[in-house]
């Protein structure tokens, strides 16, 4: 799409770029490239035009349209179709009806405001316009529907070391899916799937992340946060989303190729914020405390049990807390 590559070319020139090389490169007159600036400008792009010399970008809004995320994303496969929403009812929602009818392995689904968000075991999840990011990518895995859960932790190291990249926090993962900072959740993950029998027809994991929030429902006010009451900064979204799409790309890459989380176990290891500590596993019916010592290759969080023996814990219907809180 012309408009995206054009905002490529300007985020990524240090100069002006001249009106008659971008009509030469897209074979297009100077009224069209003119009419491109003018639609990036009302999107809040500041644009200067020198004549001679041509335009040159000054600053850009934080906005997380197709051709924002587009020209800061890096990557082969992931993302490459985005489909954008000002408001949705949920991306997860919008991504199954896509993969129903044949939508193409890594499309992007993004809204800047959902009103029907959902976590794990179907509650909300907040949702308010401007401030966080909702996405959610569509995948189609040659893999069998007892591997597609480990997807969620691909994605949670994916999102940790994303959000480490783009603030410098030191972001940690509370199994199985939340991301928190200073022990406070800034982002949840939900995986969902079609399958038939030993067949995975499309995978969606949608990513939730409290960005530039400053309130929260008052239910979550003591456990919630955002990056930017964590770390005294603003961020602009579409740089962490492009982020979490580069990470996700060549860890999702590393699942296919060993089958398991043989490949990034380390490394989720090393972000996984109860590792080493106690925890309290809370099973439905029974409550007992254990030592976190990491995941195992299929995802399942290692427990240590105080006579020694070692637990191997399937998310499913199972919560893992810290012994004083919610980490």
């Amino acid at each position: 799409m012309m408009k995206n590559e054009i905002l490529r070319m300007l985020k990524e020139s240090d100069t002006y770029i001249s009106g008659q090389q971008l009509c030469d490169d897209f074979k297009v007159s100077r009224t069209s490239i003119w009419k491109v600036m003018e639609q990036l400008k009302r999107e809040g792009y500041q644009i200067e035009a020198v004549r001679n010399r041509g335009y040159r970008l000054i600053s850009s809004p934080d906005v997380i349209s197709e051709a924002e995320i587009s020209s800061l994303l890096k990557t082969q496969w992931a993302g490459k179709r985005i489909i954008y929403y000002d408001e949705t009812d949920s991306t997860n929602n919008q991504a199954k009806v896509c993969g129903e009818r044949g939508g193409a392995h890594g499309t992007l689904f993004v809204a800047d405001k959902q009103h029907a968000g959902k976590g794990r075991r179907g509650r909300a999840w907040s949702s308010p316009p401007g401030e966080s990011i909702y996405m959610t990518i569509l995948l189609r895995p040659d893999i069998m529907p007892e591997s597609a859960p480990m997807l969620t932790l691909v994605m949670g190291l994916s999102t940790a070391e994303a959000i480490r990249k783009v603030t410098g926090a030191e972001a940690k993962i509370k199994w199985p899916n939340d991301i928190v900072l200073n022990k406070r959740k800034v982002c949840g993950i939900l995986t969902e799937m079609a399958t038939e029998m030993v067949h995975v027809n499309y995978v969606v994991i949608g990513v939730g992340i409290n960005v530039n929030q400053q309130r929260f429902p008052e239910e979550i006010a003591d456990t919630a946060a955002s990056l930017c009451r964590e770390t005294g900064r603003i961020y602009r979204r579409s740089e962490l989303i492009a982020a979490v799409l580069e990470r996700f790309e060549e860890n999702y890459g590393i699942f296919l190729k060993t089958g398991d989380l043989s490949g990034i176990q380390k490394a989720y290891d090393a972000v996984l914020v109860n590792c080493g500590q106690e925890v309290r596993v809370l099973e439905p019916g029974h409550e007992y405390e254990a030592v976190a010592e990491g995941i195992n290759r299929s995802g399942e969080l290692i427990v240590r049990l105080p006579d020694g023996e070692r637990r191997y814990i399937f998310a499913g219907e199972v919560s893992v807390r810290g012994i004083y809180g919610y980490v």
